[in-house]
């Protein structure tokens, strides 16, 4: 078994291009699989079986490694086994029709309506900067843009006019989003006082300019947002990302029609944009158990003390 690690170690070094983290993990795991295999009496892993990798995930779930951890673990058997294949060392592939385990899915985490309202308000608009400011954060929740989206956003990408921005999302698909009329408002301003004042006479195809006239880095606006919620006196951990999942939220809470948010926000598969569906579910549950008096959750409140009559 040493021999054939050896030899696809050396094959995803030279074919795949892996980087060095990745050789080791896969190197780790598949050590880590053949003394599992071992120990159940398998010496030869051309002879595996798919009852054979099924039992190795039970064991690893046995010994506490939680579902995403198994999923890398089998994403190395996968190459492994088929790099067995593709050099006719075994006729078939084991893992073929193994199920990768999948994590139950967290609910993101939003910001409230009131959140929101306070950290817009954050930015001062008598100054250059925090016009600036203002004009990013009204834009980023108006479209649910991802950071760098909003950090490589193009001046020629954003037509006020038509109330419409276009980006690159991953993959370099493009799409087009709607503007709000706050945000025009805000850019607008933006782009009259500013942007001017941040340029001087330098040019630059970056919408949003920082005062020595280049465009922003993630890091940069992820500075600026939390100087910003501190500011608004929002406690909760606050990300770019974090925004953009208030936009899709608050959109499907009000009804939206869950195709829109998704051609919005950009997500290749409908069932990444139904997550919104859940936290709503989630939301209704919350309220329902709080209010109704059925719910098994409900506490009626004590009913209010009469005062005293008076002399």
């Amino acid at each position: 078994m040493e021999g054939l690690l050896d030899a696809f170690i050396a094959f995803i070094r030279a074919e795949r291009g892996l980087s060095g983290k990745t050789v080791d993990a896969y190197a780790a795991d598949l050590t880590v699989y053949f003394e599992d295999l071992r120990s159940r009496g398998k010496e030869d892993v051309a002879r595996v079986t798919q009852a054979d990798v099924l039992a190795h995930l039970v064991t690893l779930g046995k010994q506490g490694l939680g579902r995403r951890s198994q999923a890398r673990h089998l994403a190395a058997l996968r190459v492994f086994h088929r790099f067995l294949v593709a050099e006719r060392l075994a006729d078939k592939d084991p893992t073929e029709d193994v199920d990768t385990p999948k994590s139950p899915r967290k609910l993101p985490v939003f910001l409230t309506l009131e959140e929101v309202e306070q950290l817009l308000a954050a930015p001062d608009e008598r100054t250059v900067t925090g016009l600036r400011d203002k004009a990013m954060l009204e834009v980023l929740y108006a479209t649910g843009l991802r950071v760098t989206e909003l950090c490589t956003l193009e001046l020629n990408n954003v037509q006020l006019t038509s109330g419409y921005l276009v980006t690159r999302g991953k993959g370099a698909k493009e799409r087009i989003v709607p503007l709000g009329r706050v945000a025009i408002e805000k850019v607008q301003a933006y782009l009259a006082m500013s942007r001017p004042e941040m340029l001087g006479k330098r040019e630059a195809k970056a919408l949003f300019v920082t005062p020595r006239g280049e465009g922003f880095t993630r890091q940069g606006f992820w500075k600026l947002l939390k100087r910003y919620a501190l500011k608004a006196g929002i406690l909760k951990p606050l990300s770019p990302h974090k925004l953009r999942h208030s936009f899709a939220t608050h959109l499907v809470e009000r009804g939206a029609d869950l195709r829109a948010v998704q051609q919005m926000l950009g997500h290749a598969d409908l069932a990444t944009t139904q997550i919104y569906t859940h936290v709503n579910s989630a939301r209704l549950r919350k309220v329902y158990d709080e209010f109704h008096p059925r719910s098994d959750a409900f506490k009626p409140k004590p009913p209010a003390r009469k005062r005293p009559a008076g002399p």
